[in-house]
């Protein structure tokens, strides 16, 4: 079993400025090979487990890319696979935002860092709490496993830990109107 059924301390992720930009970083060490980490990261059937939507497109860089919310708990959004170098890197934009998984062998495993760049300073805690989830869910995915939570649950459970670290200013968005209509604003 990988480290996703505990939150240690160096699973969190971490909020970096630059400039008008954020960055949310994290780091998983897993007990993969990159091949295998890959595999989950950019085929449907193991992303339909752990990633917020479809990735419709090819995968290519410079491919116009579709996403949509798999429950309409959001709007589809259009997007672009800006780098594609299998099985070390996966860079696209996800509407506004960019997304950046870079995977690189470590011993018998691997370790995955991935960033969320965006602009919107009080989405952050929401945000972080969203990619922790979907990390942690991914984690059980590569072992074969289903995990003992879904997303939303997970993300129930580490979000006021992201409202404490990274502070009021960046806690003022929570879930969108439809992410609250399809889970319950208990979330």
């Amino acid at each position: 079993m990988t480290n996703a059924t505990s939150v240690g301390e160096r699973d969190y992720g971490e909020l970096e400025r630059r400039g008008t930009e954020l960055v949310l970083r994290f780091s998983r060490r897993l007990p993969h090979a990159p091949e295998k980490v890959w595999r989950a990261l950019t085929e449907p059937d193991h992303l339909a487990a752990w990633f917020p939507t479809t990735i419709d497109g090819e995968r290519a860089a410079g491919a116009r890319l579709r996403f949509a919310f798999r429950e309409s708990e959001g709007m589809d959004m259009d997007g672009e696979m800006l780098a594609f170098n299998p099985p070390k890197l996966m860079e696209l934009r996800w509407g506004e935002d960019i997304l950046r998984f870079a995977l690189r062998a470590e011993g018998e495993g691997s370790v995955l860092d991935f960033t969320d760049t965006f602009e919107e300073i009080g989405r952050a805690a929401r945000d972080a709490a969203g990619w922790h989830a979907c990390l942690d869910v991914l984690g059980y995915e590569i072992d074969g496993q289903k995990s003992p939570w879904s997303p939303v649950e997970r993300w129930s459970h580490v979000h006021g830990t992201y409202v404490e670290r990274l502070g009021p200013e960046a806690s003022t968005l929570g879930p969108p109107e439809e992410w609250e209509r399809v889970h319950g604003s208990g979330a």
